[in-house]
């Protein structure tokens, strides 16, 4: 009688929350929710969205997959890019490969690198950007059946001057509904931008933060209930923590431009990259840096020029596509920026351009001399991650004996696949 009935497929909801750090909720007493107790557990270095989410898919080092930072230097094109949303950039197997190989469905909502990725849904921001300037607000919907045409996240409340922990709610209140129908895919991963924003802006202690984590706490209970209604196991996990910033700020592109490695045009006043003469430059995000040397020769003088920037812990040699690594001291972080003075800052300096810019600006979280802009002063920032010191929360329904996030992604691989 055995093969006359089949076991139903499981079920899995994974919640990849950033900023959920382990110590950020004992500080504010949140031990547990929805009754899962958390534990801390090491996330990856770099300590950011991109490297962290892919680690989670792949259950590999950033080595391995080679998603390193939020951005990539194209080598081959001399081009930065940054959120780029191919799922071609992260390599290795995929943890829900033998699940999907043995009927099983898969949901990707609002994961970086989703596009493109062989899974059953998609739901990811993919604005328009329109010939005069413009931009119009859309949703990726894989299949395009499942919005209905709709727009469930404004993206000004997904990033930039106007961005609010608000923007999970609609989120969650798109998930939930989708989940309650019961023709959700068996594994779901959902990411929640809500405690980002503030965190960077104004750091773990400021008086906003209580009211954030209360909305988070809120908008993961609303959406474990309705999983484990519909019968899903859970993982809440977070991407990195975010740590005050009592240091200085780093530039590093300043002292390879000062240098000659990193070459500039002078256009209207206005100093751009010059990315095609540039023999080595940083990436900056956040606490950590990709260098990339274009010129062989410069690199041995690169390493002993980047070692002198006082706010510089560490520099790992040859990682993952890049000539360095470097890792700020506890409390500084890196900033892009190559000019000295305001007057030869690029004109993208001031404005939201978190795709062209050839380094992540958290200063896009504030308004700048006019609401037409973004802000410039790096001082305004007292949040920042990258290093993977301080643990993650981690909280699941499943026996997952990891203290490592690679390694909860092995355990999580291994479960869909009994």
């Amino acid at each position: 009688m055995r093969g006359c009935f089949t076991l139903p497929m499981q079920k899995l909801l994974i919640l990849s929350v950033a900023a959920l750090g382990y110590d950020l909720l004992k500080t504010y007493q949140v031990r547990a929710l929805a009754g899962l107790s958390f534990h801390p557990l090491t996330t990856t270095h770099p300590a950011v969205t991109c490297t962290a989410q892919a680690t989670l898919r792949t259950a590999l080092p950033p080595e391995a997959h080679r998603m390193p930072s939020n951005g990539l230097f194209l080598r081959d094109i001399r081009q930065p890019q940054f959120w780029n949303q191919s799922s071609r950039l992260v390599q290795g197997a995929r943890i829900w490969e033998p699940f999907r190989a043995k009927g099983g469905t898969v949901g990707l909502y609002f994961f970086q690198q989703s596009l493109g990725e062989s899974v059953d849904e998609i739901l990811s921001p993919a604005p328009i950007h329109t010939h005069g300037g413009g931009l119009i607000m859309a949703t990726y919907s894989q299949p395009e059946s499942l919005l209905k045409g709709k727009n469930p996240v404004p993206l000004w409340r997904y990033w930039g001057p106007l961005a609010s922990p608000k923007v999970g709610r609609s989120i969650v209140q798109t998930l939930t509904t989708h989940l309650a129908r019961g023709t959700a895919p068996d594994l779901c991963c959902v990411y929640l931008p809500t405690l980002d924003y503030d965190l960077q802006r104004y750091g773990t202690q400021h008086r906003k933060i209580p009211g954030n984590i209360r909305e988070v706490v809120s908008q993961i209970e609303s959406l474990i209930t309705v999983a484990r209604q519909q019968h899903y196991e859970v993982v809440i996990v977070g991407d990195y923590a975010i740590s005050d910033v009592t240091g200085s700020v780093c530039y590093p592109n300043r002292a390879l431009t000062a240098a000659g490695f990193m070459a500039t045009r002078t256009i209207r006043g206005m100093r751009y990259p010059d990315f095609h003469r540039t023999a080595a430059f940083a990436l900056c995000d956040h606490q950590t840096a990709l260098v990339y040397c274009q010129d062989p020769s410069v690199k041995t003088a690169t390493r002993t020029l980047l070692e002198t920037l006082p706010e510089v812990d560490t520099i790992t040699d040859t990682f993952a596509g890049a000539d360095f690594l470097l890792t700020a001291k506890p409390g500084c972080w890196f900033a892009y920026p190559w000019w000295q003075h305001p007057a030869e800052a690029p004109d993208f300096a001031t404005h939201v351009d978190i795709h062209n810019k050839p380094g992540f600006d958290p200063c896009e979280l504030f308004f700048g001399k006019t609401p037409f802009q973004c802000s410039t002063r790096p001082e305004h920032i007292r949040g920042t991650h990258g290093r993977n010191d301080l643990p993650v929360a981690c909280a699941s329904t499943l026996n997952c004996p990891a203290d490592t996030l690679q390694g909860l992604a092995a355990s999580i691989r291994d479960w869909l696949k009994m």
